[in-house]
């Protein structure tokens, strides 16, 4: 294959194929064709190999600048900046690589890739909470773009201008130019890594300001268009607006489905910021009353240094762990972490508005009346600074609790906040704010009018799939009012599978999945490990208890990763001595942090006596295994059988521990013959 071809199967995202065409030009130990080494980057970030993509720019960068070639080694230190920027959350390394662009560029000062660094130093900045230093570089950015004809550079430089107007206040402004550039995004005019990054900004910058509304729009326009021209984790990132999307409709299952999509996608690119779908998946699992999974993808996300709040101190208060969920939101309103959001940048007001909606709610459950009216007044500034319908509901419903803790007549406020969320199309939260309504009409002495608010919420809860709120809120009533269990039916008929549910059946073919799904059907509420499903699967006849074998799994971090770990900390080093030097607290501040991470993150990928750890071994594996085969059999259930296939989606729990849990408002008797 020729260097065209190849550059021709890295235009058609034919990955491997271009990786194979430049494999003898890129050699490691002997001479490097340039052109096959820029190719070989954009392949390696394609097929999600982000550290071998980073240090192919890295290995271009030292290439031209040893033959003298400045503006073209300036060039690969701003791209190097521009992946580091996207995809490591690792600011001070972002500021290291420009600072080199910058340099090897002085003699060039006409050059087009200036246009490229001011795009990147400004969105550095604007993440960093220099907004004077943001918005200078930005107008740079858009200038030298427009004169030297670099799109990427303008459209970046008018998203963090824009970005910038609504963080000052002027939402609708903001919001407006935000619409210009997604118009210029979905044109052919953008290349597809700028245009993806940027449509996910867009809808990252309306739900920072509680704008669902364009949020979903945008979130669609990123729908359509990523169809044949996403690349690296564009994908996963639409993922997650998606699941953030159905986290406020519903139904639930949908949206934990997207969310661990969104997480297998997204693993390969991200590093630090890889916390953000972790804490939309573990807050989707909290709704849904899995606070064992909750528990699990919250932890991980504040392994990977992102915050997990106020999803955690929600979790807490579910487990009944009050006093410890109060202390948690508490330490975050008042030391917020500072990491890369794009949603809630780290350095405004906007960062503790969900903090504060949890605040209210935790310490309103624990009668701590003054704290859900301090939570109360800071959202109401909030929500007056930066208009929107998600701030003005979460304020209206935080007054209506601090009326309510305070012993007032809350029901005008709790009906404002009613009627709030629902004209913000949320009805998971118009559900919550359904029972605040409730207790203060009950305080009123109108237990009937009362009584329909909690019908309202439980509807809501049960569309939605909340297991945990639907048996909350029909325990506070007298008791739901029995149910003839339905009777169900999955057993084998030959080669095939029987499924029914009422008077309707559907035949099925055998699938893994249904075999696992039989076992857990046949131990109702008991949680069953997945090497035990992996070893009845293989060996039927084996018994109980049979001895799991887990074998060691991938390394955590490979060499190549390790490598590149340890570059970044070099870097991280270099920006620090000079934070020291030039006395910029604020900046020292970012570099040790950053610094922190990465020596985290080596120590974690090495043992005792240097021994590199593992992960994904057999339980790891199992655990994906078996999730992929239960998912696919529900979804061909679902499809032949829509009502039985909805039941299992919402009863049916994955993870290292899997789980059928019956449910006590719709109970169902299975019949079910033995699993082949």
């Amino acid at each position: 294959m020729t260097l065209d071809q190849a550059r021709a199967a890295l235009d058609a995202g034919a990955w491997v194929d271009a990786l194979t065409g430049v494999a003898g030009l890129v050699d490691e130990d002997g001479p490097t064709q340039p052109d096959a080494l820029e190719v070989a980057a954009g392949a390696y970030y394609g097929a999600g190999d982000l550290e071998r993509c980073i240090g192919a720019w890295e290995r271009l960068h030292t290439l031209h600048d040893r033959r003298g070639e400045t503006e073209r080694a300036g060039r690969a230190a701003a791209m190097t900046a521009l992946h580091l920027l996207i995809d490591s959350g690792l600011m001070a390394t972002v500021r290291c690589w420009c600072r080199r662009a910058e340099a090897l560029l002085a003699p060039t000062p006409q050059s087009p890739v200036w246009a490229v660094v001011a795009m990147v130093a400004g969105y550095e900045r604007f993440f960093s909470g220099d907004m004077t230093g943001a918005e200078e570089l930005a107008r740079r950015a858009v200038a030298l773009g427009q004169e030297r004809d670099v799109a990427s550079a303008v459209v970046v430089g008018r998203t963090t201008l824009a970005r910038l107007r609504i963080i000052d206040g002027a939402v609708e402004e903001g919001l407006e130019l935000l619409d210009e550039v997604a118009l210029e995004l979905t044109s052919e005019r953008v290349d597809p890594l700028t245009a993806g990054m940027m449509l996910c900004e867009l809808v990252c910058a309306a739900e920072g300001v509680g704008r669902h509304d364009r949020a979903q729009e945008w979130t669609e326009v990123m729908d359509r268009w990523r169809a044949g021209r996403a690349v690296g984790g564009i994908n996963g990132r639409c993922r997650v607006h998606r699941a953030e999307m159905l986290r406020r409709s519903g139904p639930g299952d949908l949206a934990e489905a997207e969310a661990v999509a969104a997480c297998e996608e997204l693993r390969p690119w991200m590093r630090r910021e890889f916390g953000w779908p972790l804490v939309e998946l573990g807050t989707i699992r909290l709704r849904r009353g899995d606070l064992a999974g909750a528990e699990e993808a919250l932890l991980q996300a504040h392994e990977h240094a992102w915050c997990p709040q106020p999803a955690l101190a929600l979790l807490r208060l579910a487990q009944g762990r009050g006093a410890e969920a109060l202390v948690l939101v508490q330490e975050a309103v008042a030391h917020p972490l500072p990491m890369p959001s794009k949603e809630r940048p780290p350095f405004v007001e906007l960062r503790v508005a969900p903090l504060l909606e949890a605040q209210a709610e935790i310490a309103a459950a624990l009668g701590r009346a003054a704290l859900v009216a301090e939570a109360a007044d800071r959202l109401e500034e909030i929500a007056a600074r930066w208009a929107g319908p998600d701030l003005a509901a979460a304020a209206a419903l935080a007054r209506a609790r601090a009326e309510l803790a305070a012993g007032r007549p809350a029901v005008d406020p709790a009906a404002a906040a009613v009627a709030a969320w629902a004209d913000a199309e949320a009805p998971y939260e118009t559900a919550g704010a359904r029972e605040v309504l409730a207790a203060a009409l009950d305080a009123a002495g109108r237990p009937e009018a009362a009584g329909l608010e909690r019908d309202a919420a439980l509807a809501a809860y049960e569309a939605f799939g909340a297991a945990l709120d639907v048996r909350r809120l029909a325990g506070a009533e007298a008791g739901p009012r029995p149910v003839a269990p339905a009777v169900a039916v999955l057993e084998p008929v030959g080669t095939s599978w029987r499924v029914a549910l009422g008077e309707v059946e559907r035949v099925l073919p055998d699938l893994k999945g249904l075999r696992y799904l039989a076992r857990l059907l046949a131990c109702p509420g008991r949680e069953v490990h997945v090497l035990d499903l992996v070893a009845a699967e293989a060996a039927p006849q084996a018994p109980e208890g049979v001895t799991r074998v887990d074998s060691s799994g991938l390394l955590v971090l490979d060499e190549v990763a390790k490598a590149a770990y340890r570059r970044r900390l070099a870097e991280v080093e270099e920006d620090l001595d000079e934070a020291v030097l030039t006395h910029d607290l604020a900046r020292e501040e970012v570099a040790r942090r950053d610094r922190d991470y990465l020596v985290d993150e080596l120590a974690r990928a090495v043992g005792l006596g240097g021994r590199d750890r593992r992960t994904g071994g057999s339980a790891e594996r199992a655990r994906t295994s078996v999730t992929r085969s239960l998912r696919y059999a529900l979804a061909r259930l679902g499809a032949e059988h829509p009502d039985l296939g909805a039941h299992l989606s919402r009863r049916l729990r994955t993870g290292t521990y899997c789980c059928y849990e019956p449910d006590p408002l719709s109970p169902v008797t299975w019949r079910l013959a033995q699993v082949p």
